[in-house]
C-alpha cells in the first residue's frame, strides 16, 4: 500500500507542477523571477519525506525480525536514535533550509506589492504578499537569505532574473544610489 500511495502523491505533486503555468496568476502581477531549483527542492523533499514515511513502517518489522527488542537498552536506545535522526531531522532540517526558496516572484506595479511563491512543509505552494517598503537586507550575508520579507526569510538568485532592474527594485537599490551620491557630495564638503 505504502509504495502505491508515495507514487500516486508524487504523481499528484508532478501534476500540480505542470499545470500552474505562469500566465495563471495575472492576479499576482507580472512574472519577474523564476527559480531554477524548484523542481530539484521539490524532489529532494519529496524523497526526504518519503524516506522518513518508510522507515515509520519499517521499524517495527526490523525490531521484530533482528531481535534487537531483546538486547541492552542501551542498544535500543542507540537504534531509535539513529532511525529518528533520519526519520524526524532530515526533513525538518530540510524544510529550514529550503522554506524561503522563490519558486516564483510576481510584481505588481500600481501598488508596489510582490508575491512570492514558496513551498510550505507539506509540499504545496504557498504565496507571501509583501510590500517593497517591507524588504530587508540581512547586515552580513546569510547562506539562505538574500532578504527578509517582513520577518520571513527569502532566497533568490539575482542571476535568474530576466530584467536586472526588477531585481534592484525589488532590493531597494534603485532608490539607494541617491543617497549614496548625496552622501559622497557631503563627504566632500567635510574634506
Amino acid at each position: 500500500g505504502f509504495i502505491f500511495q508515495a507514487a500516486s502523491f508524487q504523481g499528484v505533486a508532478v501534476r500540480s507542477l505542470s499545470t500552474s503555468s505562469p500566465h495563471d496568476h495575472p492576479e499576482h502581477g507580472r512574472l519577474v523571477y523564476k527559480g531554477n531549483l524548484a523542481k530539484t527542492v521539490l524532489g529532494v523533499k519529496f524523497f526526504s519525506y518519503s524516506t522518513s514515511i518508510f522507515n515509520l513502517f519499517m521499524m517495527p518489522y526490523i525490531m521484530l525480525k533482528s531481535g534487537i527488542g531483546v538486547e541492552s537498552l542501551l542498544v535500543q536506545g542507540a537504534f531509535y536514535g539513529l532511525i529518528g535522526i533520519f526519520t524526524f531531522v532530515t526533513p525538518v532540517t530540510l524544510h529550514l533550509l529550503t522554506k524561503g526558496y522563490v519558486i516564483r516572484l510576481y510584481y505588481k506595479d500600481e501598488v508596489d506589492t510582490y508575491t512570492a511563491i514558496t513551498y510550505n512543509a507539506i509540499l504545496a505552494e504557498k504565496a507571501t504578499v509583501f510590500h517593497q517598503k517591507d524588504v530587508k537586507i540581512p547586515d552580513i550575508s546569510k547562506m539562505f537569505t538574500t532578504f527578509y520579507a517582513k520577518t520571513k526569510s527569502m532566497l533568490v538568485n539575482p542571476t535568474l532574473f530576466p530584467n536586472p532592474q526588477d531585481y534592484n527594485h525589488l532590493m531597494g537599490y534603485d532608490k539607494s544610489s541617491i543617497f549614496k551620491f548625496e552622501d559622497l557630495e557631503a563627504v566632500k564638503e567635510a574634506d
